[in-house]
């Protein structure tokens, strides 16, 4: 465990030193004239004359002493807390790398455009979009791979969160690449050029961009103490069986369940479902608070959640703190899933199997993100 910084130790250290003063016993003998005099002298603040004699004077001393010190002990557990964010702060800000994730805002990419090369107007107050890209680099696999697709519409009241799965074979037009898998945009050109094929798709603007790995979730979940996911569909994946139902699962419990693809009735379909259902799971079990107002849990999930987490160069510490506050009163019915829409399955011309879009829908979907009414959108 790292130690906790300067201005923790150094609160409590001085208020130590005080309190022995503080609760020291009176040695003022009765009737002693140099404890306190006339002409306004500290021990005369409330305003008593000297000629109550030397036990008023000693009362007063007395009643003095006892009221700093309930005011010190009132402040250590404020100064206490005050230390304990900093030191969590300050664990955030070590850890979470910023890297040019969104594109340049000089370049033709950085807004979203039409099919005829048009900006599209992005209307104001229309709440935060981020997208959540996780990379799972399992036993055996290497290379930048963007396996989930999540973009997080956050409305301008904070009133809700929904969370849209884009399937990994979406097959959509990438700018200057022709047409493809959407994650071959990542692949073509990391995660400016897979902001502005979405951005395209959908007509909106992407305000922020996080990059984590699946491992990451795995020490979020155990963070945590294990999270309870509704399982939509059941699988049989040993040492683990995951059936119909709401199923508590520690990390690596967890990390198996968000991975099957293949005994799942729709594949990366089905898939995507399950990532979006633990993922809401986390969301839930971290603004609980059994982890909010647990500060050894607390400080565990702040390290997991970011010692390999990636974020653009305009998200900043600052940013995430009053998001992550201003969403502390969501509960599990504040949450909304969505699947991108698509109308079924295909073979790309190189014989690839993907996911057709529906072009219709899909522009329903972006109107109802860029213009903050996704809580209508069905």
């Amino acid at each position: 465990m790292r130690s906790t910084p300067d201005t923790y130790t150094c609160a409590v250290d001085s208020t130590r030193e005080r309190d022995t003063d503080l609760f020291e016993s009176e040695q003022v003998a009765a009737g002693d004239g140099s404890s306190g005099g006339s002409g306004g002298s500290g021990d005369d603040w409330d305003g008593e004359s000297p000629a109550d004699g030397g036990s008023g004077r000693r009362e007063k001393k007395r009643n003095r002493k006892v009221l700093v010190a309930a005011l010190v002990l009132l402040l250590v557990p404020v100064l206490a807390v005050g230390g304990y964010l900093a030191w969590l702060n300050h664990i955030v800000t070590n850890n979470v790398k910023q890297e040019l994730l969104l594109p340049d805002d000089g370049s033709a990419g950085s807004q979203p455009t039409d099919k005829n090369g048009n900006v599209v107007v992005q209307p104001a107050g229309n709440g935060t979009n981020y997208l959540v890209v996780g990379s799972d680099a399992g036993p055996g696999r290497v290379g930048g791979r963007s396996d989930v697709m999540v973009l997080v519409h956050v409305p301008a009241d904070h009133s809700a969160v929904t969370l849209i799965h884009f399937p990994r074979d979406l097959y959509v037009s990438i700018p200057g690449k022709g047409k493809n898998k959407l994650n071959a945009a990542y692949a073509f050109g990391g995660p400016p050029l897979l902001v502005k094929t979405m951005q395209d798709m959908l007509g909106v603007r992407i305000d922020h961009v996080a990059l984590v790995g699946f491992e990451g979730f795995k020490s979020m979940t155990d963070a945590v103490g294990g999270v309870d996911v509704n399982v939509e569909e059941s699988s049989n994946q040993p040492p683990y069986v995951f059936t119909q139902g709401v199923q508590h699962m520690d990390g690596a419990m967890a990390l198996a369940f968000v991975r099957e693809r293949k005994q799942l009735s729709e594949g990366d379909i089905s898939r995507g479902r399950r990532q979006l259902a633990f993922i809401k799971a986390l969301m839930l079990k971290t603004l609980s608070k059994d982890v909010l107002t647990n500060p050894i849990k607390l400080k565990d999930f702040t390290e997991a959640a970011t010692t390999n987490l990636t974020v653009d160069q305009k998200l900043d510490v600052g940013t995430m703190r009053s998001e992550a506050l201003a969403l502390r009163d969501l509960r599990g019915g504040d949450i909304r899933f969505i699947t991108a829409p698509f109308t079924g399955f295909g073979t790309s011309p190189a014989g690839a199997s993907i996911d057709i879009v529906d072009e219709v829908k899909m522009a329903d979907l972006g109107d109802a993100i860029r213009n903050d009414e996704l809580n209508a959108y069905k």
